[in-house]
């Protein structure tokens, strides 16, 4: 297989699309695609963020964010969030989404996402660009609708979360395999 060098970049695509929900008094959303799983126990997330958003200083002061997984639906709106500053719009206003109180957190969730995490700033990074908020997760709340018949996972087929990769927003396809399945014949 012919490979082409490539200047160095960050190819990781496509990366999981989230809106994260931050702040107190004033709470914003910014999307994100700068998100991953850094550790299960304790379960932490880490997210990227750039020193001059809104965001980050929200982030900085409160010690704490909501991570909204937003499904196909919420395209539109998550793709608003994303191109204004929570310094100047109240995007929850301006894009029909409603604050929703988190469990242990001051920040709240967004009520039309079918899963969120509340986590607590436990480390910031400074990485260059961006900066790496490590939050561990303090709660967990998940729709309903879209648990598999057990209730004891999510079913992201009925959760429909999408992707970013180069620009593009993607569906995630159908599932091909389970974790180990390739052992398990």
């Amino acid at each position: 297989m012919a490979k082409k060098s490539k200047r160095p970049s960050t190819y990781l695509y496509p990366a999981p699309v989230i809106l994260v929900t931050c702040g107190i008094e004033k709470p914003n959303i910014i999307t994100l695609a700068w998100v991953g799983t850094v550790s299960s126990d304790p379960p932490t997330v880490g997210v990227g963020v750039r020193p001059e958003r809104y965001s980050h200083s929200l982030m900085q002061e409160t010690g704490e964010f909501v991570i909204n997984i937003p499904g196909e639906n919420l395209l539109e709106a998550t793709d608003q969030c994303g191109q204004v500053s929570g310094r100047d719009v109240d995007k929850f206003a301006a894009f029909g989404l409603t604050a929703e109180p988190a469990s242990v957190l001051k920040t709240p969730l967004i009520a039309e996402c079918h899963v969120s995490m509340e986590c607590k700033v436990v480390d910031t990074i400074p990485l260059g660009a961006h900066d790496l908020f490590l939050g561990e997760v303090v709660a967990v709340h998940v729709d309903e609708a879209v648990l598999e018949e057990s209730g004891r996972r999510i079913d992201y087929g009925k959760a429909k979360p999408f992707v970013l990769t180069f620009g593009e927003y993607r569906s995630l396809g159908e599932a091909i395999g389970t974790y180990g399945f390739s052992v398990k014949k």
